[in-house]
């Protein structure tokens, strides 16, 4: 199997097992403080990158030439969580990562400002349609626009940011010090927030906090494993396995069916990456 091929079947499994987490995070949020979870799930997050790096020494591996773009990288990634789950509160998982889905259009747009990479004609098309699908979705003007609904808008701004930060990281950084670094740097600012309304999680809240952290770290790891594999846009159509995902857990779970024009805006927006990465393949070849 080339790295291309591992880099894609890690997204994959960091798609599914975000869409796990996202599902829990929907059912926790109910009835525990965001803080709460985001500091569980960060705790659990440090407990598994001490275990893959255990044998090399947590502090050699901590060692890296950028310690700012490091923790800015794990505090972004914080922040855009607790937005997601903010937005799980008020909104169904399908149309949340529906919005979201723009994040790979998003990258084009900051890999540009930020990466210095080269965005022609084709691919600005496929950012503008892309934001099409989004008002289908949130349909300003023939539906009640609630504030909710900018919340995956903004996840997803944060979402493209992080992976502009991972890829960058990665040219000098190699992925377990990123592990490290995503799941320390994120803890520490977690433990200012957690004990603002803490309340004690049941025997069945802490089975659920505990295996929807563990199903982050290893989205967290299986995705910063498949930027080290593969370029950024040739991993990107599969991020969008991840819509298959909570559309399914969405309606077994929570009983939401998404309406046809979320389907339809989600349409267009994974129609619009697809293309992207299509033409991109096409103008490399």
């Amino acid at each position: 199997m080339n790295r291309t091929s591992l880099g894609a079947l890690f997204t994959v499994l960091a798609m599914l097992a975000f869409a796990g987490m996202d599902a829990m995070s929907k059912w926790l949020v109910a009835d525990y403080p965001i803080g709460q979870l985001m500091w569980i799930r960060y705790a659990v997050f440090c407990l598994f990158a001490w275990f893959v790096v255990r044998r090399q020494g947590l502090v050699a591996v901590a060692r890296t030439q950028r310690p700012w773009l490091q923790g800015l990288r794990a505090l972004l990634a914080l922040v855009e969580s607790m937005v997601f789950v903010l937005a799980f509160r008020y909104l169904p998982l399908a149309d949340t990562h529906a919005v979201a889905a723009t994040s790979p259009l998003i990258v084009i747009a900051l890999g540009v400002l930020f990466l210095g990479e080269n965005a022609g004609p084709a691919r600005w098309l496929a950012v503008v349609a892309g934001f099409v699908g989004v008002l289908l979705i949130v349909r300003p003007g023939f539906r009640a626009l609630e504030w909710p609904l900018v919340l995956p808008l903004l996840g997803a701004l944060m979402w493209g940011g992080y992976q502009i930060l991972t890829r960058l990281s990665a040219r000098t950084d190699p992925p377990d010090t990123t592990l490290v670094w995503s799941a320390f740097a994120a803890f520490a600012a977690a433990t200012l927030v957690a004990p603002w309304g803490w309340q004690w999680p049941d025997p069945q809240g802490w089975v659920l906090m505990i295996v929807a952290a563990l199903l982050g770290a290893i989205a967290n790891y299986a995705l910063i494993r498949a930027l080290d594999y593969a370029e950024a846009s040739a991993v990107q159509p599969y991020s969008y396995s991840l819509l298959v995902w909570v559309t399914i857990l969405g309606a077994v779970v929570f009983g939401d069916i998404p309406d046809r024009w979320t389907l339809a805006g989600a349409a267009i927006i994974v129609a619009s990456g697809l293309y992207t990465w299509h033409h991109d393949r096409r103008m490399s070849g």
